[in-house]
């Protein structure tokens, strides 16, 4: 009897104390409290994001004061390329110029001193190719050398050259008596042996036209060429000389 409840009781304790030992692990963890405050934080982050999006979307009137005023002009340069490129179009202008169209080498002598006397008539003709616009022409200034030395100025008052038309300076250009140096004399001197005289002619013009109601050009014309004549009969040898581009 003994010996069967010992058994017994060796055999309902174990269990026991392994049942509890089993709740105890199944015991379930506490609860994070309900009282932390999460919902505080979200309360304190709502109106600062409220305020960002706030900022971020106000703009400075100077802002669009700018912007508009660039759309303006904008759209200004845009309309004047066009009526410029549609009066280019209609009027065609044409760059007017000037030019050498005939010469002469009327007198030509040199001393034993090398004093060089010398009268040459030049004519230049400035020309407007433009049927719809007149051209002003001034500050008319030319140049004519001979070895290095200058020997005569032309010079031009203002002018104007009508519509699709030109205008002819006759120059005759006499000259003082002049002393070259022995170098310059001698290569006068060649130059009557090989009847072959060359003189440089330079000088410019300035020129305004407008073209249409639409804008008026001003530009200067150059000419720089070299002018060639036979001595013995004071003919031209013809050269091209002209402001205009080739």
């Amino acid at each position: 009897m003994e010996n069967a409840l010992n058994v017994g009781k060796e055999d309902t304790s174990p269990p026991i104390r392994a049942n509890l030992y089993l709740a105890n692990l199944e015991k379930p963890k506490t609860e994070h409290p309900s009282h932390l405050p999460l919902p505080t934080i979200r309360n304190q982050m709502a109106p600062k994001t409220k305020f960002s999006t706030h900022r971020e979307r106000a703009t400075n009137p100077l802002v669009w004061c700018a912007a508009i005023i660039c759309t303006i002009l904008t759209v200004a340069v845009i309309i004047a390329g066009i009526v410029t490129f549609i009066g280019y179009l209609v009027i065609h202008p044409r760059v007017p110029y000037v030019s050498v169209m005939d010469a002469h080498l009327d007198h030509i002598q040199i001393d034993y001193a090398g004093i060089l006397e010398i009268q040459v008539t030049i004519l230049i003709r400035a020309q407007n190719g433009n049927e719809k616009a007149h051209a002003s022409f001034s500050d008319s200034s030319y140049s004519l050398s001979l070895n290095g030395e200058v020997v005569a100025q032309l010079v031009a008052p203002p002018f104007e050259v009508g519509k699709n038309s030109s205008v002819d300076f006759n120059y005759v250009v006499p000259s003082s008596p002049i002393p070259l140096r022995p170098d310059q004399a001698e290569d006068v001197d060649t130059g009557l042996k090989k009847d072959l005289i060359t003189f440089d002619l330079k000088g410019s013009t300035r020129v305004r036209w407008r073209i249409g109601h639409l804008a008026s050009v001003r530009f200067l014309c150059r000419l720089e060429c070299r002018l060639r004549f036979h001595p013995l009969n004071g003919t031209y040898i013809p050269s091209r000389c002209s402001s205009k581009a080739k």
